[in-house]
């Protein structure tokens, strides 16, 4: 399966971002969607992930700003974020996966998308 990841930009802190990632090449709807981002000199980091059928785990630091949904026949998932913050500054991937036990391991998901920047000023 093939991902591309989009939508990210330059905003204001408290402002709101959706990032999608469309899939192609597979049925993308056998595949847990992960979305993770890595700021510079850190590690990558789990931000949310949402399963094939629609079970989601998030991250501490998002779980009261950011949502996902998937809409399986148009191959997307989205990723709203909202009230963001000067930290949320990364850039956000995302990466699919056909285990959801691992879902926040980004090591355990084989596909991924090149990546999309987030830019969040204060």
């Amino acid at each position: 399966v093939q991902l591309q990841a989009s939508g990210g930009g330059l905003v204001q802190a408290g402002d709101s971002l959706i990032l999608s990632c469309a899939a192609s090449g597979s049925t993308f709807s056998d595949y847990n969607v992960g979305w993770f981002r890595q700021a510079p000199g850190k590690e990558r980091q789990s931000v949310v992930a949402i399963s094939w059928s629609n079970n989601m785990v998030f991250s501490n630091s998002v779980k009261d700003r950011f949502t996902i949904s998937r809409d399986n026949a148009k191959n997307t998932v989205h990723l709203q974020m909202n009230n963001l913050r000067p930290e949320d500054t990364a850039v956000y991937y995302c990466a699919a996966a056909r285990q959801w036990r691992y879902a926040r391991f980004a090591d355990k998901y084989h596909y991924w998308g090149q990546g999309t920047l987030v830019t969040v000023s204060s």
